[in-house]
């Protein structure tokens, strides 16, 4: 089957060895690059399945470079405490469904925000993190699937939920990075990927729960 793939570290297209790659110095998760813009994103497309006919093995570069851009932060205010009984980042998620379903009505389950999960199942899922992060073995905490595919799915619905409260596309990696550092969800992923680290856990179960580095 002729195959090509497209990818924005280099390192990994040359490491999975596809017959045919295309590299693209685009923002880590805008694979196609310009967001919202059709005209861009199909030229990307094209210049990819234009790969098909070659009939050697090929790593090709891509003649646009985009820089991510991240010196602007997120500005997206979080709700208002609803619950006081609630803890606080379960009380925020519950805050962020309106925007979150405002979202997934206008845009549709963009780029799979939520995957393993529906909307319904974040509140539980934070609060299966909320017991790792205080030292319950993530085995026992009733996280509904592998944890880095249920953190995937948690980040998602606050990003989508962020979309419609910001009400523009924010830079790469600004969704999350507000996730990560603004949010009372992001400090609890942050403790309980420490917690699973510190406790021994396999690294790809507690490497991904909120990376670092993005």
């Amino acid at each position: 089957m002729a195959t090509v793939a497209i990818g924005s570290i280099r390192e990994q297209i040359y490491g999975t060895a596809p017959p045919r790659g295309l590299f693209c110095d685009f923002p880590l998760g805008r694979p196609l690059g310009v967001p919202n813009d059709a005209a861009f994103q199909r030229r990307v497309m094209e210049c990819a399945f234009g790969l098909l006919e070659r009939t050697q093995p090929i790593v090709e570069d891509y003649d646009v470079v985009i820089e991510d851009d991240d010196s602007q932060p997120l500005a997206c205010p979080l709700p208002a405490r609803m619950d006081a009984d609630a803890h606080p980042a379960v009380d925020e998620a519950k805050g962020l469904r309106p925007a979150y379903e405002r979202a997934i009505a206008k845009y549709g389950n963009r780029a799979g925000a939520v995957r393993l999960m529906n909307a319904d199942a974040i509140p539980a899922a934070i609060e299966a993190f909320i017991r790792v992060a205080a030292g319950e073995p993530w085995k026992q905490a009733g996280i509904p699937g592998i944890p880095a595919r249920v953190s995937q799915d948690i980040r998602g619905y606050y990003e989508m939920a962020a979309l419609e409260i910001a009400g523009h596309t924010p830079a790469a990696w600004a969704g999350y990075r507000w996730f990560r550092d603004q949010t009372k969800t992001g400090e609890v992923m942050r403790k309980a990927r420490d917690a699973m680290r510190e406790s021994g856990a396999k690294e790809p179960l507690w490497r991904f729960l909120l990376p670092s580095d993005a």
